[in-house]
């Protein structure tokens, strides 16, 4: 009686099923349906995506504005008066005043010591503040202090660096006592003397190797220590995690430090302007010092010229970065 009452509810149970399926499939079915709720998806999906490039245009509108009127549009000025006469006299020359500048020893001199010192200064600044990132990130005593150490330099300005400095390598300065006292060496003047980049770059790296540290201590803390631990289990010693590992992850950061300490080692010329003055020694004369000269000659077309030739090379220096970068993750991936 109960197998009976059992297999009665089975077959209602089935019937509703069927009947319920009967009802549904028409309109799951129904080619006007259809049509309708994809027409519906297509226009609620137009709305989204005419909000979201309204949002994405009011956002970004005001800074485009202000690259295209700061930026681009002084750009196709300099551009145009490097092929002219000269800024009042809109006659095409040509070429010529790249020719000019090509060809300026000033010129030539200011870029061979720009490039010697962001050579030198550029890889020093992205090493030694990965190794003292790497020190601190073992567990080093004193990280908190030391760091803060490092920072300080950020928060100083210009003329207390410049004046720092003038105290220790001026010829009565602190560097010369010191030298005297325990060495009893001569007097040296170090701006005019052919330690005077070494001066400079000791400058450049006492300002930037705090900046650099953070950001490199920043990308190791966010490497996932399984990873780490995992590598270790396997076998892997620290020279091998730390190549094959912690710079894959390390690699965007490292791009990047590259990139600022490249743009930062331009900059120099600030300090040195402020130390050495218009016409440093000639193994400090730099490009910015050729075009400020320019610049207070009223010699635009020149200085024009030269602007686009750093412009170019710059380019070419940051696509070659872009470039080794994209290399060094298809190696690491494949």
């Amino acid at each position: 009686m109960a197998d009976k009452k059992k297999k009665e509810k089975k077959k209602q149970d089935e019937g509703s099923v069927k009947a319920g399926a009967a009802q549904v499939a028409p309109l799951t079915t129904d080619p006007d349906l259809l049509a309708r709720k994809k027409a519906d998806k297509k226009r609620l999906h137009r709305r989204r995506s005419i909000k979201d490039w309204a949002m994405f245009t009011g956002y970004l509108t005001p800074s485009l504005v202000g690259v295209l009127i700061f930026f681009f549009l002084p750009l196709l000025m300099i551009l145009k008066i490097s092929f002219q006469r000269s800024s009042t006299n809109a006659e095409f020359v040509g070429f010529t005043n790249y020719e000019r500048v090509l060809t300026n020893d000033a010129f030539k001199e200011a870029a061979k010591n720009t490039m010697i010192f962001a050579g030198i200064a550029v890889p020093l600044a992205v090493i030694l503040a990965l190794v003292m990132a790497i020190l601190l990130n073992s567990g080093l005593p004193g990280q908190s202090k030391f760091r803060s150490i490092l920072l300080n330099p950020m928060m100083v300005p210009v003329a207390s660096v410049v004046l720092i400095w003038q105290v220790f390598f001026s010829y009565n300065g602190v560097m010369n006592g010191w030298l005297y006292e325990f060495f009893e060496l001569d007097k040296i003047d170090w701006l005019k003397s052919d330690y005077a980049m070494v001066v400079i770059l000791a400058l450049f790296l006492w300002k930037n190797l705090g900046y650099n540290m953070v950001l490199f201590l920043a990308a190791l803390n966010s490497i996932d220590e399984e990873i780490l631990e995992s590598a270790m289990m396997d076998g892997a010693n620290s020279v091998v995690r730390f190549f094959r590992i912690k710079m894959y992850f390390l690699a965007p950061t490292l791009f990047f430090v590259a990139i600022m300490s490249l743009i930062n080692s331009f900059k120099i010329f600030r300090e040195v302007y402020l130390l050495t003055g218009d016409y440093p020694r000639h193994n400090l004369y730099m490009l910015q010092h050729f075009m400020n000269n320019s610049f207070t000659n009223l010699d635009y077309s020149k200085l024009s010229a030269g602007a686009m030739v750093m412009c170019v090379v710059m380019i070419a220096i940051v696509g070659l970065l872009f470039f080794l970068e994209a290399k060094f993750d298809s190696d690491v991936e494949g």
